[in-house]
């Protein structure tokens, strides 16, 4: 009798604003809210690998706080450096201690022999070529969206150049006192013509 091995789920978790930007115009996040309610420690423990682009890897992927944070804060950033990570490149093509660099047409190839690897699900951190790429690919499981109270008019937004219409499955809502309302959404494999047009 054979064991079927559960293939991991990629999940693209961002925060967003009401009118779909992922930063300010100047790579600001000041509008995000940490929101300890929202669990984000739980989802951390929920997955065991962070996938970057290289932008973002350099800005985030050794991020170290302030000396001067709260043990929440702490706690949160040692999680997510106990997480293996990929980074995404069509420019470097090396590897070191901490992150494993892929070549950027190897992305198909490499994160199904990842997602069919025993482990936790896998975090699509982005940043939005990376996350547009996973998109096209039809590599991401779960869209999992924390919308926050802000609409800054102008930024980077989330979806970049998607050509094809996704249809998404909504699983789950919460909100928060602090005014954020996360949405879950799966993709809908289970009709072709839902995926693509």
């Amino acid at each position: 009798m054979s064991i079927e091995v559960k293939r991991r789920k990629i999940i693209l978790d961002l925060a967003v604003t009401l009118d779909g930007f992922i930063e300010g115009k100047n790579g600001e996040v000041d509008w995000c809210i940490m929101d300890p309610d929202m669990g984000f420690n739980d989802f951390l423990h929920q997955i065991d690998t962070i996938l970057y682009g290289r932008k973002s890897y350099e800005l985030w992927g050794q991020y170290t706080p302030e000396t001067e944070v709260t043990e929440t804060d702490k706690e949160l950033w040692e999680l997510v450096h106990s997480k293996q990570k990929y980074v995404f490149s069509r420019t470097q093509k090396r590897k070191d201690d901490k992150a494993i660099f892929i070549n950027d047409h190897q992305v198909l190839e490499e994160v199904n022999t990842l997602k069919n690897k025993p482990g936790k699900d896998i975090w699509l951190y982005g940043g939005a070529c990376l996350i547009t790429t996973f998109i096209r690919l039809g590599l991401v499981d779960e869209f999992r969206l924390s919308v926050h109270p802000v609409v800054l008019g102008e930024g980077k937004p989330l979806f970049i150049d998607i050509q094809e219409r996704l249809n998404l499955e909504l699983v789950n809502t919460r909100s928060f006192s602090s005014g954020v309302v996360q949405l879950i959404y799966h993709l809908n494999r289970e009709n072709p013509e839902l995926i693509k047009e």
